[in-house]
């Protein structure tokens, strides 16, 4: 399975909560026994996470992943384009990337 692309808005002191539903020829893939995991870097090659984005299996035989971060975080970001993927990783340690693209963070004007 190849992961997909897709580009994410994230409002700087938002909230930011987000569901994906992961689907596999068609179909929702089972993702009960995985670990989902999200960083957001400033490029590929940083060593320096942005944000680590709280993830869950909300619903494991449906294939929903909930993707949460806390306007206290997103306030920490600086507005600009970063680099994040979305993995998961199985009980016997195998890593699957399922989600990858770039994520654009819009910089709030309310403090």
């Amino acid at each position: 399975m190849a992961a997909g692309n897709y580009n994410f808005t994230i409002e700087q002191g938002a909230t930011f909560d987000r569901t994906v539903t992961v689907q596999e020829n068609g179909a929702a893939m089972d993702l009960t026994n995985y670990t989902p995991r999200m960083q957001v870097r400033s490029t590929h090659d940083s060593s320096i996470i942005a944000l680590t984005v709280t993830c869950s299996i909300s619903n494991g035989v449906g294939g929903v992943v909930r993707l949460q971060a806390s306007a206290t975080s997103t306030a920490a970001l600086e507005e600009g384009i970063y680099v994040y993927d979305l993995e998961i990783e199985s009980l016997s340690g195998v890593v699957t990337r399922l989600m990858q693209g770039n994520v654009t963070v819009t910089p709030e004007v309310t403090r």
